[in-house]
This record gives C-alpha cells, structure tokens and sequence, in this order.
C-alpha cells in the first residue's frame, strides 16, 4: 500500500510535519517494504490554496492514505474526493508513523482536525 506521509526531511527518520499543507517533504512510503519517494511539497510556500494543491500532489503520486499531524477542511475534501484515507495526530518520526499505521494503531479521520489557513505562519 503507498502510504503518503508529511515529513520535515526527505529521509525516513524524518519527523512527521505537524502542518500538511506546508510541509517541506512528501514520503510516499510502500508499506510492505519500507521503500520509499521523497516529493518536495512545491505549494509550502504558497500564498493561498497551499493545502488543495498539496493534496493533489498527494493523489497525483498514488497515495491510499495520508498520515499526517493537522489537515484543514479544503485538504481534507481533495483527499476525499481522490480516494485517499486521512490519519492524523501523528507524532514521531515517519517510520514510526507508517509502523503505528500498520500495527492500526492510528485512527481514520472523519474530518478536518483544524479550521482553513492553520499552518500560515
């Protein structure tokens, strides 16, 4: 399964990036292997529309689900509407992320978790 994780680096021990829409790296992770393809997230630095534009690189490169620390409501639709599965309030690094995904540790989200335009600033 390609996991899409939110990362500060675009290395696996990276640690998971708290804001979706303006994280530096996506990792798209292969579960059963642990390989995986860092993507700088070319919309952090976007003066709007950062989350719909990194939720479609996120559906662009494959990505069944998306663990991540926040979302916002206009990331979380785009990721919806792609078919991608949303887990967030990750902590740690990405490795132990995609390791707590695969123990089901880690809880589907219904929803958002915070209100449009969390991460500027």
């Amino acid at each position: 399964m390609k996991i899409a994780v939110s990362a500060t680096d675009n290395k696996i021990d990276a640690a998971v990036d708290q804001r979706f829409g303006r994280c530096k790296y996506f990792l798209i992770v292969e579960s059963e292997n642990m390989n995986f393809n860092a993507i700088s997230n070319e919309s952090s630095m976007a003066t709007g529309g950062a989350g719909i534009k990194a939720a479609e690189t996120v559906v662009n490169n494959g990505a069944e689900a998306l663990i991540t620390g926040n979302i916002g409501p206009n990331a979380y639709r785009t990721l919806s509407a792609g078919g991608v599965k949303v887990f967030t309030g990750a902590k740690g690094s990405v490795s132990d992320a995609i390791n707590s995904f695969k123990k089901g540790e880690l809880e589907e989200s219904i929803s958002s978790n915070v209100g449009s335009h969390h991460g500027i600033g």
